[in-house]
């Protein structure tokens, strides 16, 4: 069965029009919210939003069109083994409302980088947080645009690969006029109106596949696995991961990298200083999580329909392979109507986390680098925000030509990669520079550096980019790290290296004052400051 029987050529009008009237819709309330003050406005909407209000975003953020389209293909094909995605994904928020949350909330102003140059020298230390911020941002951001060239090839009809590049890039444009209208209080309010809508989205689809199955869980899941050629197989761990003991260490590498990653991503750290006190910030991560959870719940359920209506050979034949399955089930239940929503919301979901991930680099780069590194803190708030926008639309252009060059990859597997360097490059160091007294630059540095480029070298030369059919570069093959996640080695090796760099760097890089002074606003919140 191809595509063409499972979706009708002219719903490409009704997904197209649904799509375009969410961007108009949206895009004046970007304009009529957008942020024309100082760049605290534009940076972190003043702090102005409540911890419901931005745990909503946040999850909104978090819930990209890896979560949507990926995680749902990968349990319509491999079952149990997909959906350890959504668990690492959900667990991983421990660690954030356990560990980061308040702290950073208390200690930072605007980006990661305020946090880890707290105590530490200030140019090079918030150089290193930057290229580390713009490095996980783009592949970030490239694997949404490689979503988006998948969902266009199968919702609006789109086969050539121009026509996938040409949407690509029109997805690319739109969410740079939010970044650039908007600030952090127009993208805010896309994500709470995009995290609401693909809630209702997923709840509408569970309810009624299940209604096609006269709400039997057990007859839906048997159907499943008649539909999927490995059988009962996908109700026990082992389809994906279980076929030798190098896929169950590649396994074991991507549940680090998922679990550790979401305390290292810049944009959902960044997503703490929208809230006006820490408590607010907490409650936000405890918001996060009970819509995170939901959503999982309901994909687990999606991932399985998919396979039970529409089948595992259909979903791996129709363009965008798994990342297809979400669309296809919804136009099996609810025809093209359901369709026409599922496609709006998938592409809200892409734009609107584009659109987060562009606000943090952009930030990154013009509060750490430009005034802070080059100017060296001398320099005006709308300057700032001047440097912040044109960093914008260059990150912008960036991850439209990523994600035409990996189109048709699966993007739950690309986001993956992601966790993986904001597991080595931030994580190690930020838990360091909260908790560990002695830390300093030296550590600070061979941490992020460390843990950036083994994770770098590691994909590299790994079958994520040559020596495999599906392989970025399958054509030729200069891979020697076996691996397709490199989180077993590089999220180890970064802790190593701040381990080394700061006993390397001795006592006299330790800065006691503003050590203590560090410890008591991450504790009590006394000092800290938004504006």
């Amino acid at each position: 069965m191809n595509d063409q029987q499972l979706i009708p050529a002219d719903s490409a009008i009704i997904n197209t029009a649904v799509f375009a009237a969410f961007v108009l819709v949206t895009l004046f309330i970007v304009y009529r919210v957008s942020s024309r003050g100082s760049s605290s406005d534009y940076f972190v909407a003043g702090s102005s939003f409540s911890g419901a209000q931005n745990g909503i975003a946040l999850s909104g953020d978090y819930l990209s069109a890896a979560s949507f389209l990926g995680i749902a293909g990968a349990i319509a094909v491999y079952g149990y083994d997909g959906f350890l995605y959504s668990i690492g994904f959900l667990v991983a928020w421990l660690i954030n409302l356990l560990l980061v949350a308040e702290r950073m909330r208390n200690t930072g102003r605007f980006t990661m980088g305020d946090v880890l140059s707290f105590r530490m020298k200030q140019r090079p230390v918030r150089a290193a947080a930057a290229a580390s911020t713009l490095a996980i941002t783009i592949i970030y951001m490239i694997a949404q645009m490689a979503g988006a060239g998948g969902l266009v090839a199968l919702l609006l009809d789109v086969h050539s690969t121009f026509g996938q590049a040409l949407v690509i890039a029109v997805v690319g444009l739109v969410m740079m006029v939010y970044v650039l209208v908007g600030g952090m209080k127009g993208t805010t309010w896309v994500q709470i109106i995009k995290a609401a809508m693909l809630l209702l989205c997923v709840a509408l689809i569970t309810i009624f596949l299940l209604g096609k199955f006269g709400y039997s869980m057990t007859d839906l899941l048997l159907q499943a696995a008649e539909n999927n050629p490995n059988g009962r197989e996908i109700f026990a761990p082992g389809v994906q991961y279980g076929k030798s003991e190098l896929t169950q260490l590649d396994f074991v590498s991507l549940s680090l990298a998922l679990v550790l990653g979401v305390g290292g991503l810049p944009h959902v750290l960044m997503r703490f200083y929208t809230v006006p006190n820490a408590r607010e910030a907490r409650r936000s991560v405890a918001w996060a999580i009970w819509v995170v959870a939901a959503f999982y719940i309901c994909t687990l359920i999606i991932g399985y329909g998919a396979a039970a209506l529409v089948g595992t050979e259909a979903i791996q034949s129709a363009p965008g392979a798994e990342n297809s399955a979400a669309p296809l089930l919804a136009y099996r239940i609810g025809g093209t109507v359901l369709l026409g929503i599922v496609a709006a919301v998938a592409f809200a979901t892409i734009l609107a986390v584009v659109a987060g991930l562009t606000l943090t680099a952009s930030a990154s780069f013009a509060h750490d680098i430009y005034a802070n590194v080059i100017r060296r803190g001398d320099v005006d708030s709308d300057d700032v925000v001047k440097v912040a926008r044109m960093t914008a639309l260059i990150i912008g252009a960036a991850s439209i030509l990523g994600g035409i060059v990996v189109n048709g990859q699966n993007i739950a597997f690309l986001v993956g990669l992601a966790f993986a360097f904001a597991a080595s490059a931030n994580l190690s160091t930020l838990l360091y520079s909260l908790f560990w007294k002695r830390f300093n630059t030296r550590g600070t540095l061979w941490g992020i550096y460390g843990g950036l480029g083994s994770c770098l070298l590691l994909v590299i030369f790994s079958p994520v980019v040559s020596g495999a059919p599906d392989s970025i570069l399958p054509g030729v093959d200069f891979a020697f790290f076996p691996l397709k996640n490199p989180g077993i080695v590089s999220i180890p090796f970064s802790f190593i290296c701040g381990i080394i760099g700061t006993f390397l760097g001795g006592r006299d890089e330790v800065d006691d004052e503003r050590r203590a002074e560090m410890e008591v606003r991450s504790l009590t919140g006394i000092g800290s400051r938004v504006g």
